[in-house]
């Protein structure tokens, strides 16, 4: 599935949802089935920088594609950084250069985030498109 395809079913799944109580029930659910990170992943240059909790990406590049993990010390942030995992995880650097993240506003999430939780998301989006560019340069 493309990186397009899975934020169109994140669009969809969201159009169900009634009310902004079911949305952040949805993405904390999502956090809880989010692996997590081992704790010597947990370091300053996996940490994003500008979230009020602490969150971290990890990536990996594997046979041409990039995998992320993710952790965070706060449900929320947990939930929203498991629903970016889910999305831009297992696709080539290319792939997520050439993606953008408009489903974001087609879903409502950063209008109804606090400013410093809007801040942490676009800090984990820039985080994400960061590792596609460091891991393009090196391959």
């Amino acid at each position: 599935m493309t990186i397009k395809e899975k934020q169109q079913e994140i669009i969809e799944e969201f159009a169900f949802l009634d009310d902004w109580e079911q949305k952040y029930e949805y993405i904390i659910d999502l956090g809880k089935e989010l692996k997590g990170l081992p704790e010597d992943r947990k370091t300053d240059d996996n940490l994003i920088k500008g979230c009020q909790s602490k969150v971290w990406i990890d990536a990996e590049f594997k046979d041409g594609k990039l995998f992320f993990n993710a952790d965070s010390d706060g449900i929320l942030p947990k939930g929203i950084v498991s629903l970016l995992v889910s999305i831009y995880s297992g696709h080539s650097t290319q792939e997520i250069l050439d993606s953008d993240f408009e489903f974001i506003s087609e879903i409502g999430l950063q209008e109804f985030l606090s400013p410093s939780r809007a801040n942490g998301l676009m800090a984990m989006t820039k985080q994400i498109k960061f590792y596609a560019v460091a891991y393009q340069l090196k391959s």
